[in-house]
């Protein structure tokens, strides 16, 4: 996740880091990783690379210089102002930046965009499900058309998130599946991978307490061996971003965990994906 391997941007816990971004290319190709999964923040987005051509141009150098790849977006953006918003006009302005982020996420190369639905973005009632759900179909047509997926990251339990994926006609509308939140909330893997697990797209790898924070992986609540195990006869094939817990600097802590996953998980997870 962008930002894991850099200082703090303005003492944010998660942010795109304005100004220095570009500086974490090189540090993620040094450690062996594949991909940065960007971030698109509600302050500064007019500003947000992934908004402006230049700013494409730039990612799209960095990537040419190290390797190192933009797969995927976290709109965080959508939590602030999201889609289901009860005021037409936020939300109508959401629609617009999320096709803007479309159409700029196909000259880059993106699989996915994540639109969290969680925190005060929540779908709390079925009013804000179909409000949702109206606001993405314009949405879905065009992600069909630029072969982008949105990528649903939600709070709701296993049945009613089911139950909301199947409101889309489209293969286009995926599940982002963060294994802290899920440890948090008290899901279990094997009941939501078995109600949307090949809908799944995209992984945030996570450690949380349940009912708490993040942690540092493997000192919380997180069933790893039990979720890669309800995943593995999926036959995932997207990115696993590490979305772990970070301190003030993000580098070090970020690389002992990444040797945590790699050493505990990775042999078998690569066995499952065919890597």
């Amino acid at each position: 996740m962008q930002g894991r391997l850099l200082p703090k941007y303005r003492d944010r816990y998660q942010a795109h880091p304005v100004g220095y971004w570009q500086e974490e290319f090189a540090k993620a190709a040094e450690l062996g990783l594949d991909c940065i999964e960007f971030i698109l923040d509600f302050n500064d987005a007019e500003a947000n690379p992934l908004m402006l051509q230049s700013g494409i141009d730039e990612i799209l150098r960095k990537t040419g210089e190290t390797g190192v790849k933009v797969y995927t977006v976290c709109a965080d953006y959508f939590i602030e102002a999201p889609l289901h918003h009860s005021n037409e006009e936020i939300a109508s302005h959401s629609q617009s930046m999320l096709r803007r982020l479309l159409h700029n996420g196909k000259t880059l190369g993106l699989t996915d965009i994540v639109i969290p639905c969680v925190d005060q973005s929540s779908m709390r009632d079925s009013a804000a499900q179909e409000r949702f759900a109206q606001r993405m179909r314009p949405m879905v047509d065009e992600a069909e058309a630029l072969d982008i997926n949105l990528s649903l990251e939600t709070d709701l339990a296993p049945q009613s998130f089911a139950a909301l994926l199947a409101l889309f006609d489209s293969s286009r509308v995926t599940v982002n599946y963060d294994t802290g939140n899920s440890a948090a909330l008290g899901f279990d893997p094997h009941e939501e991978l078995a109600c949307y697990g090949k809908r799944i797209s995209d992984i945030h790898i996570k450690d949380r307490i349940l009912g708490g924070g993040s942690v540092v992986l493997g000192t919380g609540d997180t069933q790893f061996d039990r979720f890669f195990e309800a995943l593995r006869p999926i036959g995932y094939k997207g990115p696993l971003i590490m979305q772990a817990y970070r301190d003030d600097e993000g580098e070090a802590v970020f690389q002992s965990q990444l040797t945590w996953i790699r050493q505990r998980l990775l042999p078998w997870i690569g066995e499952m994906v065919g890597a």
